[in-house]
């Protein structure tokens, strides 16, 4: 038993991502709403490693498990609960419902640079430096030289919101990443607006978009 109650809330983003829909903003939100007592136990069909970034900058360590080829569990818990740590996992098993239990391990912090490498499970197009890279011609700017360019058309979601994230990570604050999409990144905007990256945004005749970032 744990000493303070401990709310279990689970999302499975596997529905989202089967129908090609973006799941980070239903993530995002969830989170908002959750309270520091709360255990946040994510369902995807892969390891979400740059969303373990993001939501450390957030107070929150994290722990992953692989149930199958295709399910991963990722359980989420803030600083502020960290002295329950080692008992959210076996508040996790008991509340686990007709799967696979997870295996009992304490939430370890997860470092930064784990964002740099690719996810686990993903398709290799997701890291970093896949991909192809767009012409020097696309990269000229009257401002700074992007540190990293990425060309994210043809990629399903989250795979684009992800890849740039990662890349985002990699920066120094001051440097900028260019991304080329097949449309507007509307969550990824918003998330830039979370995070304190200024951005540009340029509409393409074709109708994708170019998207100027420099980390905050």
């Amino acid at each position: 038993m744990l000493e303070t109650e401990v709310n279990i809330v689970e999302l499975d983003v596997r529905p989202h991502l089967s129908k090609k829909l973006e799941p980070f903003q239903l993530i995002m939100d969830t989170v908002k709403e959750l309270k520091h007592e709360d255990v946040l136990v994510l369902h995807a069909p892969f390891k979400p490693t740059p969303l373990l970034g993001i939501l450390k900058m957030k107070g929150y360590s994290s722990t992953s498990e692989r149930l199958e080829s295709n399910h991963w569990v990722t359980t989420f818990v803030h600083k502020k609960n960290k002295t329950a740590a080692a008992k959210v996992s076996a508040a996790v098993q008991s509340k686990s419902l007709d799967r696979q239990p997870l295996a009992a391990s304490s939430i370890e912090d997860l470092a930064l640079n784990d964002v740099n490498s690719s996810c686990e499970g993903q398709p290799p197009a997701i890291a970093v430096n896949s991909g192809s890279e767009l012409s020097a011609q696309d990269t000229a700017s009257t401002l700074l030289e992007p540190t990293i360019v990425l060309d994210n058309r043809g990629l399903e979601p989250p795979q684009p919101m992800m890849r740039t994230l990662a890349a985002l990570e990699r920066c120094k604050p001051g440097e900028v990443v260019l991304i080329h999409n097949d449309r507007v990144p509307v969550f990824l905007i918003e998330e830039l607006n979370q995070l304190g990256c200024l951005y540009t945004v340029e509409d393409q005749a074709d109708g994708t978009a170019k998207v100027r970032i420099e980390k905050g």
